[in-house]
């Protein structure tokens, strides 16, 4: 076999990453991506994963179709036959696809789950001996959109297509989320666009509520501006914005910030809503100072939650009288589905937040 370095210029990738000590790349958020063609009958990955909780998986699209390949945790006595361990550094081999035909092939290696489940160091890949690895054949995009949100950014649980507009049953579903069908990747390809997907499940926007990391709880604001945020699985890492600049920026927060109380519901017009409304608005000029040029759209989702967190981010979004920044509300916001978003709810809301992005014409990319 040949192996191919993360840092290989044939590799194109995509998202927020950071370099490892020995050469690899720290991949956290959800959707962070590899791009590349390759020759021969075999596609296996090298990589790292630092395991949290649930049922990992690795996505991969090869020639149009996609692989969901389980990573085992650490607590698994045996590999399973398409995974070897080397057990000085702990780096796994995973094997993708071994009988493909002998011909070119096009091939997307990406994250599935976010960085709450596990943080993966993306080594490389390793291809046929014989085999020619090449950058994609495609030119980079030159649009751009980021997303801070949360579990219905990641796509968590959205490939339980039975529990369309139900209630997520009682029992783990985490093998079942997947970024590449998230509404921001189905739209950021229909739009022909690059995306970073920020996004953290059970994160609110502020931190001290929510679901995630309990019961030191982290929301977005403890997130957003960091490469590695996760404190089970390592130190915060700081992110250094210069090296992405986008043109869309969507926020799609507010529906964690309701657990354990849903205050914005039970007294507008309190202390503890207006303060959020605040630390809303500065979370939004802290985004409008880091990407000035940026469109910066508030949303949340079709996930059910009480109107009156639409109502706060409208109302916040008026009260900045920015052009560039505004307020978005699918058709069925709110309203949607008890359960996370499947995929169908997923490309509802992709329709929905391509058709808003394309009635700012052609010069919201262009710069």
């Amino acid at each position: 076999m040949q192996f191919i370095s993360a840092s290989d210029e044939s590799l194109r990738t995509q998202g927020r990453i950071t370099a490892t000590a020995d050469g690899g790349q720290l991949w956290v958020y959800p959707y962070t991506q590899a791009r590349f063609r390759f020759t021969g009958r075999t596609l296996a990955v090298r990589l790292r994963n630092h395991w949290n909780y649930g049922d990992i998986r690795l996505g991969a699209i090869i020639d149009n179709t996609q692989y969901s390949v389980r990573i085992p945790s650490p607590a698994e006595p045996d590999m399973p036959a398409n995974c070897a361990e080397d057990p000085e550094t702990g780096m796994l081999t995973l094997t993708i696809a071994d009988h493909l035909p002998t011909i070119e092939h096009e091939a997307v290696v990406f994250k599935r789950q976010d960085g709450g489940m596990h943080y993966l160091e993306f080594a490389g890949v390793l291809v046929d001996g014989d085999a020619r690895v090449s950058a994609p054949a495609q030119a980079p995009s030159e649009r751009r959109i980021e997303i801070y949100g949360d579990s219905v950014s990641c796509g968590e649980r959205n490939e339980a297509v039975l529990y369309t507009g139900k209630a997520d049953p009682d029992v783990d579903l985490s093998g079942y989320s997947n970024s590449w069908y998230s509404y921001g990747a189905i739209a950021a390809r229909k739009l022909g666009a690059d995306l970073r997907i920020i996004a953290q499940g059970g994160a609110p926007l502020l931190d001290g509520i929510g679901w995630f990391n309990a019961p030191d709880y982290i929301g977005m604001e403890s997130i957003w501006n960091r490469a590695a945020y996760n404190p089970a699985i390592s130190e915060p890492i700081m992110w250094d914005f210069h090296d992405y600049d986008p043109h869309v920026v969507v926020i799609a927060l507010g529906q964690n910030d309701s657990h354990p109380d849903n205050f914005m519901a039970r007294d507008y017009t309190g202390e503890t809503a207006v303060h959020w409304r605040a630390r809303y608005a500065d979370f939004i000029h802290a985004l409008r100072a880091q990407y000035p040029d940026a469109h910066i759209v508030c949303t949340t989702t079709v996930l059910e939650h009480d109107a009156n967190w639409d109502r706060a981010i409208d109302e916040v979004v008026a009260e900045c009288n920015d052009p560039q920044v505004t307020h978005f509300a699918y058709s069925r916001a709110g309203t949607g589905t008890p359960g996370h978003p499947r995929i169908a709810e997923d490309e509802e809301m992709a329709r929905e937040l391509c058709a808003y992005l394309e009635s700012f014409g052609a010069e919201l990319w262009e710069r």
